[in-house]
């Protein structure tokens, strides 16, 4: 595994959007005074954490590969070639060479943001008293633990076993340390253990700490002296582009589902949807056809925790408005198959557009990063990848309610802000997630939820959307550990 050599780019956010300032710094490990003097003020420890959310926008992580494509192709979200990397990772060929390269690349990825992680939570315990803000060593510290379990949480769900089919035998490191040497592997139950201790350590410190429960996200998007919320560092603003409270809540109760842990997965998704503002109004809304026809096509109320693109819309144009990711070319692939032709469903109406490429050959694209890339204000900027969403609270909520009642109250509310209409929830389990798992389908698309969840569900090829019908075509969802990493499996 490689281990960290540098904390990444610093990111200076200003509220005039025109004035972004790049810092790089270099941190090597060897050598204790580079460390002791980046850390040696609270400043320090800012730019470190900063440079942590933008490693997480990288391509081989939540910028691309853990969203858009690489873990999208799992689940055949878009059409490929013959022969080539993306119809292999189709196929589930994971010893071919190219699959590997991507995997591994995954996978290294998440450990190296992990590794900046550890930098910053090696030191701040030791370092405590060079916070002067108040609050300022809570919200610092409780970010990197979230973060931390974040990432181990995709490790697991990718490179895991599925979570009902478990054995005691070590899979996978969880590491908390900033060390040189190979960190042991431990088994399914420990790695639960280690993330959820992360997971419940981060939500004490935050709870003390981030002004999210206090403040709704318009009001942490423009902080200053003429607005409610007027912090004297802002570095405690834009809480929406930060591992928040509530973000903490809603990544608990991803990861309950994911352990099979019902009653704790409801009981945080309840507590994110139930989450006010000062007001009395909704904390995170569910998006609705006003928010597209405004062309708000990410839905960013529904955000809780979202990574900031600046050029989203390039990334956009060059991934999906010129055709390189796009999904059949007839409405029966997109219309009909995915969202079952009803011509109400906001998803089916604004979000897709079928377009002529150079060599005339019409294509569905989804539009769902096509962003406004001129903003007036920070109020405005919905330059963001989501990460969490309140629809994905809404369906642990459907499914792991305690009663048939609570759960299609929830499907009900959801289903009538994607304006379809409302469905009786079957009464079998079984039945019941299917239901659930045919809008995790449609919600998350391009955003890489989907093939977790069908794993989590341990869903049949048969299931899946879009699967392969080529009987030679072998369903697997455990991604092998790469090569280098083997060896450590067992010490």
């Amino acid at each position: 595994m490689k281990k960290i050599y540098k904390l990444l780019t610093v990111l200076f956010l200003s509220l005039s959007l025109t004035s972004c300032l790049n810092e790089w710094l270099t941190v090597n490990p060897k050598t204790d005074m580079t460390r002791d003097i980046l850390f040696s003020t609270e400043s320090g420890f800012k730019d470190a954490l900063t440079g942590v959310y933008i490693q997480l926008k990288s391509g081989n992580g939540y910028g691309d590969a853990l969203t858009m494509t690489t873990i999208e192709h799992l689940v055949t979200s878009w059409d490929v070639t013959s022969a080539t990397t993306q119809q292999r990772l189709n196929q589930f060929l994971y010893t071919d060479a190219g699959v590997e390269s991507a995997m591994s690349s995954i996978f290294s990825q998440q450990y190296s943001v992990i590794a900046s992680i550890n930098a910053i939570l090696d030191q701040i315990d030791n370092k405590r008293d060079v916070f002067v803000t108040e609050k300022l060593y809570e919200l610092i510290k409780g970010e990197a633990l979230a973060l931390r379990a974040l990432c181990h949480l995709d490790i697991i769900r990718l490179f895991g076993p599925v979570p009902t089919v478990t054995t005691a035998a070590n899979i996978l490191p969880y590491v908390k340390t900033l060390s040189r040497e190979a960190v042991p592997h431990i088994n399914f139950t420990a790695f639960k253990t280690e993330l959820l201790k992360d997971l419940n350590d981060a939500e004490q410190l935050l709870k003390v700490a981030d002004p999210v429960q206090n403040f709704s996200i318009y009001d942490l998007r423009r902080p200053g002296a003429i607005y409610p919320f007027n912090p004297s560092d802002t570095y405690f603003a834009f809480r929406h582009i930060r591992m928040n409270y509530y973000a903490v809540k809603a990544l608990k109760a991803r990861t309950y589902l994911w352990f099979g842990d019902n009653a704790n997965a409801f009981a945080n998704a309840k507590e994110v949807i139930d989450a006010k503002n000062p007001d009395g109004t909704t904390k995170f809304t569910l998006g609705t056809s006003a928010d597209m026809t405004a062309g708000y096509l990410n839905l960013p109320s529904e955000h809780i925790f979202s990574i900031y693109e600046f050029s989203l819309l390039n990334k956009y144009n060059n991934m999906f408005a010129n055709g390189t990711y796009k999904k059949g070319s007839a409405e029966t692939t997109i219309k009909s198959q995915l969202y079952g032709n009803t011509g109400t469903d906001i998803r089916e109406t604004y979000l897709w557009e079928l377009i002529t490429q150079p060599n005339q050959a019409k294509t569905y694209i989804i539009k769902k990063y096509k962003v406004n890339d001129a903003p007036t204000n920070m109020t405005v900027d919905y330059r963001q990848i989501p990460l969490i969403r309140i629809a994905e609270m809404y369906l642990i909520a459907t499914e792991a309610a305690p009663s048939l009642t609570e759960s299609q109250a929830y499907w009900s509310t959801f289903r009538i802000a994607r304006n379809i209409s409302v469905s009786t929830l079957p009464l079998d389990p079984a039945m019941l997630k299917n239901e659930v798992m045919k809008e995790y389908r449609k919600e998350f698309y391009a955003e890489g939820q989907a093939f977790y969840n069908y794993k989590r569900m341990n869903l049949p090829k048969s299931s899946i959307l879009y699967a392969s019908t080529s009987a030679t075509v072998v369903l697997n969802y455990v991604v092998p550990l790469p090569k280098t990493e083997l060896i450590n499996t067992n010490k």
